[in-house]
């Protein structure tokens, strides 16, 4: 799985395809949450299109590795992530967030082909992952789990009862990842409740640790890599990231969380994530 340079240019227009349907989803149901699905884009779209095993035609695969979008809310990257991938058609984005859709603005399981577990309510998604590499173990199946968590999410306890466990079981069947793009739903996480320091705070929870540039493909591949060679321990790749990455008017403003986008909004945003201005 190591990455050629062709292969990173690859993956940064499918995130740019992704970015763009994030966008357009979002204005057209005229509900979502822009900021932390662009930061996400860049660890979705290397998972999914260069580190892990799937298999789209058949999602149930059962040594497939199992995917934990934790911070639920960003389930408009998800979706256009899963759609380019061929988990179902590209047309269904247009239904995002309608009644009756199955891709609401939080993902269900029982509805969205790849769609591992149903999230939103925060905190939850590395218990669920605990679980499932606990079950691959005695099951003595070979899959790997990723949980990808938002920041802000770190301020719930639960999320630390789950370290702990993954680290007492020696959990090296799941690496998390912290989108880190410091702003959260009210504003910066230092000033709504500081998660301190992220490196130190993880390895004293008894996790290997790697901390990176969220949207630098060869740190992410590496990163992933990394925790995939990791004996005895869960790892956790910190990612630091900019919320709404890919647009200058939404990058690093909290307003931007759970904002949809106006027409002219939309219109800015394609055109800067095509290139087409700064």
């Amino acid at each position: 799985m190591e990455i050629s340079l062709e292969k990173i240019q690859e993956l940064k227009e499918i995130a740019r395809e992704v970015r763009c349907h994030v966008v357009k989803m979002i204005n057209l149901a005229q509900v979502g949450h822009p900021g932390g699905s662009l930061s996400a884009v860049d660890l979705l779209v290397a998972l999914y299109f260069h580190i892990m095993r799937i298999d789209p035609l058949n999602p149930n695969w059962e040594e497939r590795d199992r995917f934990i979008l934790s911070k639920g809310h960003a389930a408009s990257a998800l979706y256009a992530t899963l759609a380019l991938k061929g988990f179902f058609a590209l047309t269904d984005l247009e239904t995002f967030g309608k009644i009756n859709s199955k891709l609401q603005v939080h993902p269900d399981m029982r509805k969205v082909p790849g769609v591992e577990a149903s999230t939103g309510a925060l905190g939850q998604g590395l218990s669920i992952g605990v679980g499932l590499a606990l079950g691959g173990r005695l099951s003595r199946l070979n899959y790997h789990v990723y949980v990808l968590m938002g920041d802000g999410e770190l301020q719930e306890g639960q999320v630390w009862e789950a370290a702990m466990c993954a680290s007492h079981y020696k959990l090296d069947n799941l690496t998390a990842i912290v989108d880190y793009n410091q702003v959260q739903l009210m504003g910066p996480i230092d000033q709504v409740m500081s998660i301190g320091n992220l490196n130190d705070k993880w390895n004293s929870f008894g996790w290997s640790v790697f901390e990176i540039d969220g949207h630098n493909f060869s740190q992410i591949v590496d990163a992933c890599l990394g925790a995939l060679s990791t004996k005895g321990k869960p790892s956790v790749i910190i990612a630091h990231t900019v919320k709404g990455k890919g647009c200058s008017f939404m990058e690093g403003r909290y307003e931007w969380h759970g904002k949809p986008l106006s027409n002219e909004d939309l219109v800015r945003a394609l055109k800067e994530l095509r290139g087409e201005q700064k």
